[in-house]
């Protein structure tokens, strides 16, 4: 019987293959000791449960400058007290339980246009007394509509008026709109807010929240103005701006409300009105500044060389005192925008002097369909940039610019500079 032999190779193998096994063995543990543990964490339930976001707007208290240039957010708890206290059971009271999503009030209550029936609805109230005083001037329309305008109603305005003489304060309401046109026309809707200023000085501005998808906007805001002295109310003038939010476009402007204070009595209380949206009266502003732009038009090439040189007495921002402008200038072809270009921000100047030089390719012969707007706009950062004038250069704009527009058409090859006046954007 022949005996067996084991080489010493065969013998130094097998300490190396015991401990790739053990490697291996050690990896699987520590593996399946890890997924164990992430089953056990992600089967405990969550000590805090998932944040629900609230937004509860109870008003905006608007500091002047006086104030330490503060702004402090959140209406007084005890004021609105006693002013629910004081509301009489057959005034006008917005009830928010009975609100939608949208913060939209139901139709049942009352029609927008019938100033009778607010006449027997919303009394002016008395602090003293309790007793109530209708004031039918302060409900009716201020101005008789048109024939025009009869046919084109944009919607009537309701807000409250009311003057704190503990705080001096003026206290100003925005409850809702009713029967705004529809600004969307795949949706047949809108999204509506608010700006308002007080004029002449225009240095406080607001604005309510966007109500979504909806014509009857019920806002019910409360802006109060510290530091304003009772006896100059009556020079002051409240310029209310009805707009439609556009996510990728400027926002559609609606109409405008504007309210002399002269006449207007505040010492009985809350004064509740309601006046009619009219059309916007795009105007001159002689306070909007200048705009200096070189034109040329080359009919070989079909293109049109636009220079925006200097802007000059542009107005100052309400709270740094100077702006930060820059110029957008937009394309034409029969009322579609084709081609946007836009100049540097020049820092901290009324008469800023750009300089700046854009190209734009005519899609069409000749210059007959053809418009440039000028947008003149204060830089701010982390709100939306304000425009502090208008200017539209074109074969159907009057004035200055249609002259201007026609000799560039007459002069072809020839640069031709002028200064405009700008209008409110």
């Amino acid at each position: 019987m022949a005996p067996i032999s084991t080489s010493r190779e065969e013998f130094d193998e097998i300490p190396t293959v015991v401990g790739i096994f053990s490697a291996f063995g050690l990896v699987f543990t520590v593996s399946l000791f890890a997924w164990i543990c992430c089953q056990r964490k992600s089967s405990k339930p969550s000590k805090t449960p998932p944040y629900k976001f609230v937004h509860v707007l109870k008003g905006v208290d608007i500091y002047p400058e006086s104030l330490d240039s503060k702004k402090k957010f959140g209406a007084n708890e005890k004021n609105e007290v006693k002013n629910k206290s004081a509301v009489p059971k057959n005034s006008l009271h917005l009830d928010l339980e009975k609100r939608d999503l949208n913060g939209n009030f139901p139709k049942t209550n009352f029609k927008a246009g019938s100033s009778s029936d607010l006449e027997s609805v919303t009394p002016k109230l008395s602090s003293e007394g309790g007793k109530e005083v209708v004031s039918p001037d302060s409900l009716k329309s201020s101005t008789s509509l048109t024939s025009d305008e009869k046919q084109e109603k944009l919607g009537t305005l309701f807000f409250s008026l009311e003057y704190n003489f503990e705080k001096k304060a003026f206290v100003v309401n925005i409850k809702e709109a009713r029967g705004l046109p529809a600004m969307d026309d795949q949706s047949m809707t809108s999204d509506p807010y608010i700006k308002m200023m007080i004029l002449p000085e225009k240095k406080h501005k607001v604005k309510t929240r966007v109500l979504r998808k909806t014509l009857d906007p019920a806002f019910d805001e409360t802006f109060t103005f510290y530091g304003i002295p009772y006896t100059q109310i009556q020079e002051l003038a409240l310029h209310f701006t009805v707009l439609s939010f556009d996510r990728f476009s400027r926002d559609d402007v609606i109409g405008e409300v504007l309210i002399p204070l002269a006449g207007i009595e505040l010492t009985n209380g809350e004064m509740l009105m309601n006046r009619e949206i009219t059309k916007r009266n795009v105007r001159k502003s002689s306070g909007r500044g200048e705009l200096l732009i070189s034109l040329c038009y080359q009919s070989t090439t079909n293109t049109l060389t636009v220079v925006v040189l200097k802007a000059r007495h542009l107005p100052k921002s309400d709270v740094s005192g100077l702006s930060d402008p820059y110029v957008k200038v937009n394309l034409y072809h029969a009322k579609k925008r084709i081609s946007k270009k836009k100049t540097h921000v020049k820092k901290c100047t009324p008469n800023a002097v750009f300089n700046e030089l854009f190209v734009f390719d005519i899609p069409c012969e000749g210059l007959e369909e053809i418009s440039v707007e000028f947008l003149v706009l204060d830089s701010e950062r982390g709100s939306r940039n304000e425009v502090i004038g208008r200017l539209v250069l074109g074969a159907a704009a009057e004035g200055a610019g249609g002259e201007h527009w026609k000799e560039i058409c007459d002069y072809p090859r020839r640069q031709i500079a002028k200064w405009h006046a700008l209008c409110d954007g």
